[in-house]
C-alpha cells in the first residue's frame, strides 16, 4: 500500500512571524506558497523528513534540546486564534506607558535585559497597565515593525508567559520551576519558569510561567 507523506502542502509552519520569509504573518507567507509566489524552503523552520523521501516532503518537530544542548519539558506556544504566547513585560522605566501613551494594539520595541536576552523583540499590545507599567502581548517579529510606527521603551524584564503547553517531556506542574522552549524563540534557547497556572481546556494545557530567566 502506498505511504502518507507530510508534502509542502500539507506543511505549516511554527507560528513565530519571524519575517525571514519576507512576510510579517506566517498566514501571508503560507497564501503566497499556496498561490506558488513562494517558496516553503523560504522559511527557516522548513525541514525535511527524517524518513528520508523525496526533498519536497519536509515536517517540523521539536527534539526536547535546544540549540546548545539544553533539555526542556515543554515548549509554550500560541492559545487559539492567537499569533504567539502571551508575554508579560515590565519597562525598567514602568513610567513609559504612561508618559508614551501606550494602548491596546501598539507596536512596542525592547530588548528583554533582565534575562540576558540580546534580541529586541516586537510586541503587539494587548493590555498596558499605567499604573504598574507591566504590558502583556503577543510577540509578532522582527518584520511586523517595519513601516509602522513603534514605541520603543529599549529594555525590559520578562515576567512571564501564557499559552498553551505542548509537552515534549514532562507536563507543567503548578508550583513546580519548569524548563522550558518559548514557540517564537529566535535563538531556539531553552528558559525556565514558575509555573503558577495550569488550566486544561477541551484544547489543551493553559499554563502561565512567571520568574523567567533563559538557561
Amino acid at each position: 500500500m502506498p505511504t502518507t507523506s507530510t508534502t509542502a502542502s500539507d506543511w505549516t509552519p511554527p507560528g513565530r512571524n519571524c519575517g525571514a520569509c519576507g512576510h510579517p504573518r506566517c498566514e501571508g507567507f503560507m497564501d503566497a506558497v499556496r498561490r506558488g509566489a513562494a517558496r516553503p524552503e523560504s522559511c527557516p523552520f522548513y525541514r525535511e523528513s527524517e524518513r528520508g523521501e523525496a526533498a519536497d516532503v519536509f515536517e517540523y518537530r521539536y527534539s526536547g534540546r535546544d540549540i546548545v544542548g539544553q533539555s526542556y519539558d515543554f515548549v509554550m506556544r500560541a492559545m487559539p486564534g492567537e499569533p504567539s504566547a502571551r508575554k508579560i513585560v515590565l519597562p525598567f522605566r514602568p513610567d513609559l506607558v504612561e508618559r508614551m501613551g501606550i494602548v491596546k494594539g501598539d507596536i512596542v520595541t525592547g530588548r528583554p535585559a533582565g534575562a540576558g536576552c540580546p534580541v529586541q523583540h516586537v510586541i503587539r499590545v494587548l493590555d498596558a497597565d499605567p499604573l504598574t507599567g507591566v504590558i502583556t502581548g503577543h510577540v509578532v517579529g522582527p518584520a511586523y515593525s517595519r513601516d509602522r510606527d513603534v514605541k520603543d521603551v529599549s529594555m525590559y524584564h520578562m515576567l512571564g508567559f501564557e499559552g498553551m503547553a505542548q509537552v515534549v517531556s514532562r507536563e507543567p506542574r503548578f508550583g513546580v520551576r519548569h524548563s522550558f522552549l518559548p514557540g517564537f524563540c529566535m535563538m531556539d534557547r531553552a528558559h525556565t519558569g514558575l509555573v503558577n497556572m495550569v488550566i486544561r481546556k477541551p484544547w489543551g494545557l493553559q499554563v502561565r510561567v512567571e520568574d523567567v530567566v533563559i538557561l
